[in-house]
């Protein structure tokens, strides 16, 4: 196949087709592959006609629709036997629908005979769902569990929001980095970003901020402290023990205790319970100097904008004149366009790893920077067996 060269990409941002972080040429050496959207909607297939423009490849003939009692039905429209299948899928509201589909797809191209399927997915669905909670479940070992069933050999995916997650998985994953690129938007679209500030709105997001600040040269803020405490955490042990017994059966933490007295354990169950601290955090304070700076608030994931606008209101309190928030993942649940509009936040910058063409109708606040570029040159390297080193370069072991 001839090499093909490409120009001019598009632009990161709608507004300003400048930012290309050196992408600027897809070279397809080998035949013998297909890409395919396993989304029909026409928002959700938009980064995958992206990434088959700068490939230079047409999007694979296939069907993804449901059947009117909701049950999710795929049709391959042409032969991929013996060739390696690319799978895009980015994850809209109806989150469990975009996984059935997925699933579907991958085991029809595997009774296909497909030689590999591997899964494009930038932004990964349950992914904070990874820890144990309380009584809960680790549902990302079980999605991950679900993949490797329906056939998937490889997923692509970026800014996982822990990168333990790849250890789910049976089979290679590539987490790809989107800060390169938000970086280059902070130098090329904020004015004076040299007078700017990384804050990690918590101290869990403290290396993420940190590795922006060194790359950038700038300075470090981090959020400490709690505004609230949820109800559920109240009634489930967050203050435990609590401030007052009433039992005088079983106190449940009994030690052995050698002396006669009958009720020595009680006692020294109570004086251990008086001892220990309740689980408690401090009022939400900033631990730096954010005073006649920008403050630029950096994660992985903006959903409920809550906490984001809680932090803005501080920082402008605390001195700063404007207020950006970037984020790979910008899922903007909920009614988070209209908090945004109307929070002291001037501008919120994702990625288009989630489609959210309708929260930029309601809020102009939001601006999108393309990494279209990155997921197709993943997939170019992985299909001709090439290094995936260079898409890490400059790339912090905590980012």
């Amino acid at each position: 196949m001839p090499i093909r060269r490409f120009g001019g990409h598009r632009s990161l941002v709608s507004h300003a087709p400048k930012l290309s972080y050196g992408y600027t040429k897809m070279n397809v050496s080998r035949s013998g592959y297909r890409v395919f959207s396993a989304n029909s909607s026409p928002a959700c297939t938009e980064l995958a006609k992206k990434i088959t423009e700068r490939l230079g490849v047409e999007l694979g003939k296939s069907v993804v629709y449901q059947e009117s009692n909701k049950e999710t039905r795929v049709d391959v429209k042409e032969s991929v036997r013996g060739q390696d299948i690319f799978i895009i899928q980015t994850i809209p509201r109806d989150v469990n629908t975009a996984i059935m589909e997925l699933l579907v797809m991958a085991y029809a191209l595997k009774t296909s005979c497909a030689k590999n399927i591997i899964g494009v997915i930038p932004y990964f669905p349950y992914s904070k769902q990874c820890k144990m909670r309380k009584r809960g479940s680790i549902v990302c070992k079980l999605l991950a569990s679900m993949l490797a069933k329906a056939g998937l050999t490889h997923i692509i995916t970026m800014d996982l929001h822990q990168k333990e997650i790849q250890g789910f998985f049976s089979f290679p994953v590539d987490n790809l980095r989107a800060s390169p690129f938000l970086i280059q938007y902070i130098q090329e679209e904020i004015p004076d970003y040299r007078n700017a500030i990384i804050v990690a709105k918590s101290p869990s997001a403290a290396k993420r901020a940190q590795s922006y600040a060194e790359r950038l040269r700038l300075g470090l803020a981090v959020m400490h402290g709690e505004a609230h405490q949820l109800e559920s955490n109240m009634a489930d042990g967050w203050h435990s023990p609590p401030s007052s017994r009433t039992t005088t059966g079983h106190t449940g933490l009994e030690l052995p205790c050698k002396s006669t007295r009958p009720h020595a354990a009680v006692v020294l169950s109570s004086c251990l319970f008086s001892v220990m601290m309740a689980k408690e955090k401090p009022p939400i304070t900033v631990v730096g100097d954010v005073g006649g700076r920008i403050a630029i608030i950096v994660d992985d994931i903006i959903d409920d904008v809550e906490d984001f606008v809680a932090t803005a209101e501080i920082l402008k309190e605390r001195g700063a004149y404007k207020i950006y928030v970037m984020a790979t993942h910008g899922l903007l649940s909920a009614d988070a366009p209209r908090l945004i509009e109307e929070s002291a936040i001037d501008e919120v910058v994702v990625t288009n790893t989630v489609p959210h063409e309708v929260q930029k109708l309601q809020c102009p606040k939001i601006k999108t920077v393309d990494v279209s570029m990155i997921l197709a040159e993943a997939i170019r390297r992985i299909h001709n067996g090439e290094s995936m080193a260079y898409l890490f370069r400059n790339i912090a072991v905590d980012d």
